[in-house]
């Protein structure tokens, strides 16, 4: 094992580089600590252009950063037996079910479909309400959750003699990147690199599909029970919306979501809307409708006028990436570029089945109260 002084060492200079990071409106790809040695593993993203390389998307250079996943590497090798694994969220459950990585413990879906390798393994909880007695009791190596979840959930993980990361599921580059440091980790090298040779292959041939068209502007909103906020680029959902070219008329703030009036929204004068859900799609859709009717703004809006107000199915458009998003971005191509009266059509066809799905989701009912508190607050 790793002599402590060493972690902590390890741990002030990658806690320095994450707070340099920071200062600079950079976000992190895994984030890897354990209770009493607090490694952290930060990487600078930077501006995800629309023709950057996928080798300038993906590529890991920092040394510092290297030398924790390293370090990580090094403690998963050195245990007798391979590491016990708990998920806490779908997406997280997903890449690790592609890695070939056991679990002894994983999360409670009440919307997305959990990979058949791990129904039956015990279940911990939802993504941001996880149940700390029942992960304690399975006594796990390894914790993995998104990133977006990293200040609510690591003082819970904090407290058991764990080791943890948190992915950085806010785009699919940075889905990617979390991948080949799993892969480095947990000795998955071949299967992280059959993934990214895949997203490879997808990017290469899509980053130019828009390439010379007219920006839209796009305004994109994350519906919570009874509210929303303002979802920037460094959310997934609008990580989506610029892969796929739009200018999202909230970016460029460092941030993932910005709480705005509408009156602000007003100023941006977006060509489209976009109405996603953090949660409780089934409760969202009818906030979003009863609002957009009821507050006499959004009649003034060009989007609204033109009839250009759409809504996101949760399955593809939630708050991580998912391997799903060449769906997602062929449901947001004839909405961003509509170039026919056909094109106009799918896309109101897709809002409807969003909301459609949302509605037949139950997810209200499927959702326990401890979420539901944790949702709604």
């Amino acid at each position: 094992m790793m002599n402590k002084n060493v972690q902590r060492r390890l741990w002030l200079i990658l806690a320095l580089l994450a707070m340099a990071l920071a200062a600079s409106s950079l976000t992190g790809c895994v984030d890897q600590n354990r209770g009493d040695s607090n490694e952290t593993i930060t990487e600078a993203e930077g501006s995800e252009a629309d023709h950057e390389s996928t080798t300038t998307l993906l590529e890991i250079d920092d040394p510092q950063e290297k030398a924790a996943v390293e370090a990580a590497k090094k403690k998963v090798a050195a245990m007798d037996e391979e590491p016990r694994i708990v998920a806490t969220s779908a997406a997280t459950a997903d890449i690790c079910d592609r890695l070939n990585l056991d679990l002894v413990g994983i999360c409670k879906a009440t919307i997305s479909d959990l990979p058949k390798e791990y129904q039956d393994l015990p279940q911990v909880g939802t993504a941001m309400a996880p149940d700390m007695e029942i992960v304690a009791s399975l006594n796990p190596d390894w914790i993995l959750s998104p990133a977006s979840l990293q200040a609510d959930q690591q003082p819970k993980y904090e407290a058991i003699d764990t080791d943890w990361a948190f992915l950085n599921l806010r785009s699919v580059p940075g889905m990617y990147r979390s991948i080949q440091e799993l892969g480095e980790i947990f000795d998955r090298k071949e299967e992280a690199q059959k993934m990214v040779d895949e997203f490879t292959e997808f990017y290469d041939e899509y980053r130019d599909n828009n390439a010379g068209k007219e920006k839209p502007k796009v305004l994109v909103l994350m519906g919570l029970p009874g509210s929303y906020i303002i979802a920037t680029e460094n959310s997934y959902v609008g990580s989506l919306v610029e892969l796929a070219g739009g200018e999202n008329v909230y970016a460029g703030t460092g941030q993932e979501f910005l709480t705005v009036n509408t009156e602000d929204m007003k100023t941006k004068e977006p060509d489209v809307i976009l109405r996603a859900a953090h949660a409780l799609p089934d409760q969202v859709v009818e906030m979003f409708k009863e609002d957009f009717e009821t507050n006499d703004i959004w009649k003034h809006f060009d989007a609204v006028k033109e009839d250009r107000v759409y809504d996101l199915t949760y399955e593809l458009f939630g708050m991580s990436a998912t391997f799903r998003y060449p769906e997602a971005l062929e449901v947001l191509q004839p909405m961003l570029y509509p170039e026919s009266k056909e094109d106009q059509k799918k896309a109101k066809k897709n809002s409807e089945k969003a909301t459609k799905a949302a509605k037949d989701s139950e997810a209200t009912e499927k959702t326990d109260e401890e979420t539901l508190k944790e949702t709604t607050k």
